[in-house]
């Protein structure tokens, strides 16, 4: 009885051990390298589905006469940031080249003839991921500049902007380039995705002008009534889902326990800060209009998601709340603003996308204490300088020679008409 009572409790000792070391460790190098596949693939999915998400939005924003062009034009970027991350975005942003710039070459996966376990997952797993982080920088624009935009130019830009603009400044950062030398930290990109959306659709929000009816003689505001209220929550729905994707698969392992707590954590702060956005924007709206408003409480979950993006792992989860209620009043802000200077922004994407990315990012220092301030400022500073400039003059080159708005009788009628030929809604 005792002999047995040693060998039960020297098993127990020893499976204490094994259990310890492979949590420090972890799996072996075959296992390693299925988990890490399964979770970039799983939440390269879920981002791939806020493809969804922004069309349901962006559809639901919109009025009638434009539901049909907006959802052509969301289709169309997906496919385009398929082709264009595929033939020269992967290896702009990875490739070997210098601080500042990758390669310009047809991207080949090295392990195309099988798996190579040392790598951690296979480099396509690692392409598809990246690839759906570039379709959603380009999803950010078009919703902003939506109802007056030409499909044509807008596909122009969206080459531009997945083939190269990204990719330079995801090579800056992610690529290893002088950003990520210099220290910059943006753990899923707060800036590096949201804020470079961002920072062309102010652009192309400027040289398009706003839509007719947007604002009176006086400069005030009018509504232009949305398509459909249930469909843009139910896109709001979709991202803040895909968002657990976003932020969760940005730790890129899932090969140890350590990898497998920080998933847990990215994604119960990613939701403690989109619950965080919601809050704070109903009681703002509940005090400056008396009232709730519903697209504001919807902003303010994106807002949320976007603030806890630079940094989703090491804030608490009150901080996380935080954070993305921070990040709505700064939406609702940045809102208002936008409205002072006329400027029609269809959906809020630069509020949520640029404004609360922006404060994101200047946030990881709370949390973070290898991040310092002052680079995280750089960071923001050098990459909308270098977004913005270059899409201004993309949209500025092509208002100039092909044009990129509707005619006035075009956008009368609408994108459905003018441009696909049908309706989304039969009215008749």
């Amino acid at each position: 009885m005792i002999l047995t009572s040693v060998k039960t409790a020297f098993g127990l000792c020893l499976l204490s051990t094994v259990t310890v070391a492979h949590a420090e460790t972890g799996v072996g190098v075959e296992t390693g390298y299925v988990l890490n596949t399964v979770l970039l693939l799983f939440c390269g999915v879920l981002v791939m589905f806020m493809a969804a998400g922004f069309a349901m939005l962006e559809a639901g924003t919109v009025q009638s006469k434009s539901v049909v062009m907006i959802l052509a034009k969301n289709i169309a970027l997906y496919s385009i940031a398929s082709v264009l991350f595929l033939a020269v975005g992967f290896q702009v942003m990875y490739g070997d080249g210098n601080s500042f710039f990758g390669s310009l070459q047809f991207w080949q996966p090295a392990d195309a003839n099988g798996p190579v376990l040392t790598s951690g997952q296979p480099e396509s797993a690692t392409w598809f991921f990246q690839m759906v982080f570039t379709a959603t920088t380009a999803s950010v624009i078009s919703g902003a500049i939506a109802e007056r935009v030409k499909f044509w130019p807008f596909a122009i830009f969206v080459v531009a902007l997945t083939g190269f603009l990204y990719p330079i400044v995801g090579h800056w950062t992610w690529g290893g380039g002088w950003l990520s030398e210099y220290g910059f930290s943006d753990f899923a990109g707060s800036t590096i995705v949201h804020s470079v959306g961002g920072w062309a659709a102010l652009a192309g929000v400027i040289l398009l002008g706003a839509r007719r009816g947007r604002f009176n003689e006086f400069g005030t505001p009018q509504v232009l009534s949305p398509s459909s209220l249930p469909m843009v929550t139910l896109g709001t729905f979709i991202l803040w889902l895909g968002w657990f994707g976003f932020n969760g698969g940005s730790q890129l392992a899932l090969s140890s326990a350590v990898d497998a707590h920080a998933v847990a954590t990215i994604f119960a702060n990613t939701n403690g800060a989109a619950a965080g956005g919601v809050l704070a924007a109903a009681m703002a709206s509940q005090f400056l209009y008396q009232r709730l408003n519903l697209t504001m409480m919807l902003n303010g979950a994106l807002a949320g998601l976007v603030s806890i993006t630079a940094e989703p792992l090491m804030p608490s989860l009150s901080l996380s709340v935080g954070i993305g209620g921070v990040g709505a009043i700064v939406m609702l802000v940045c809102t208002h603003l936008l409205e002072r200077l006329r400027l029609d922004d269809v959906v809020g994407a630069i509020p949520v996308h640029l404004a609360a990315g922006i404060w994101g990012t200047l946030a990881v220092p709370l949390s973070n204490p290898a991040a310092n301030l002052l680079v995280q400022a750089i960071g923001i500073v050098s990459v909308g300088a270098f977004t913005f400039s270059a899409s201004f003059a993309i949209f500025y080159a092509m208002r100039q020679s092909i044009g990129i708005r509707l005619t006035r009788r075009h956008e009368a009628a609408g994108g459905d008409l003018s441009e696909v030929g049908m309706r989304a809604y039969n009215f008749e």
